[in-house]
């Protein structure tokens, strides 16, 4: 099912597509297997990796723990539903700097759970977001540099349920608030870098294909933010492809190098093919 899933993104498949198909089989096997699931081990999760890496980077070589990306989450999960992650980049030691990030979550239904661009001379060296941790696992991070090089980072996290976890909002609430952004703005640290922080936060259920409704026990329909893109004065800062692993309301927070005065620009589209669009002015205290 997996391989399936990475297969058809290798050829260009929409993500809904592919989700889509991967769900309709979970679905069917919830029932049968549930709960009485073994909970993954270090092992297993390492297999599964093992398994998938091939559809996802083709027979590329990744370069393990190298420095240049470092992840961290915790080791316990307090809930699964919303997994706090973060993603460290060294740029002394990626001095052509980073393309890519890729999020993998070895058991999740949809492994992939985000691919993060990042903008020419954006300055990026820190993301976090939150995710749906469906079972025990690893959490890799995998960024790729301007000259094509792949080096991965990895933790492991104990949590079950994610995926399927309940919204926490109820699905009229969700739709009356769906698209409704905030952006925050952290001026510069004290460091020679002088970066920005940006926290960027989405009203939208992100709903999985997993939960159920509470009253008719349906399966509610997978709908997430599938598309982002972050920019100032239409300078690429940071996008993401995402996918069903993004908790609920996705939140995102990132520092970059500021040029200029211009303006911070939002778009989002999700599954439903809906459009949101945003955009802030760059506040005194980040220039």
């Amino acid at each position: 099912m997996q391989n399936h899933a990475y297969r058809s993104r290798q050829l260009g498949l929409p993500l809904a597509t592919v989700f889509a198909a991967i769900l309709v089989a979970v679905g069917a096997l919830i029932g049968a297997s549930g709960a009485a699931n073994a909970q993954q081990t270090t092992a297993s999760s390492d297999r599964i990796w093992q398994d998938l890496k091939g559809d996802v980077f083709g027979d590329r070589a990744i370069l393990v723990d190298s420095g240049v990306v470092r992840i961290e989450a915790p080791k316990r999960a307090q809930d699964a539903a919303i997994v706090p992650v973060d993603i460290y980049i060294d740029p002394a030691k990626a001095p052509a700097g980073i393309k890519s990030v890729t999020l993998i979550i070895d058991v999740n239904p949809a492994p992939v759970a985000a691919t993060f661009e990042i903008g020419k001379d954006a300055g990026v060296t820190h993301l976090s977001t939150r995710v749906r941790v469906d079972d025990y696992s690893y959490l890799r991070a995998i960024a790729e540099t301007q000259g094509g090089e792949l080096h991965m980072a990895q933790t492991f996290v104990k949590a079950s349920g994610g995926c399927s976890a309940p919204a926490l909002k109820n699905q009229d609430e969700a739709m009356a608030t769906m698209g409704q952004m905030k952006l925050r703005q952290f001026p510069p640290q004290e460091t020679m870098t002088k970066a920005q922080e940006l926290q960027l936060m989405i009203r939208h259920p992100n709903n999985s294909g997993l939960q159920r409704n509470p009253l008719t026990q349906y399966f509610i329909p997978a709908h997430f933010v599938q598309k982002l893109s972050i920019s100032q004065a239409d300078r690429l800062i940071l996008s993401m492809e995402g996918g069903i692993s993004i908790s609920e309301d996705p939140n995102f927070r990132f520092d970059f190098t500021a040029h200029g005065t211009g303006q911070i620009q939002v778009e989002a589209i999700d599954t439903d093919g809906k459009v949101f669009r945003n955009q802030w002015p760059l506040e005194a205290t980040g220039l």
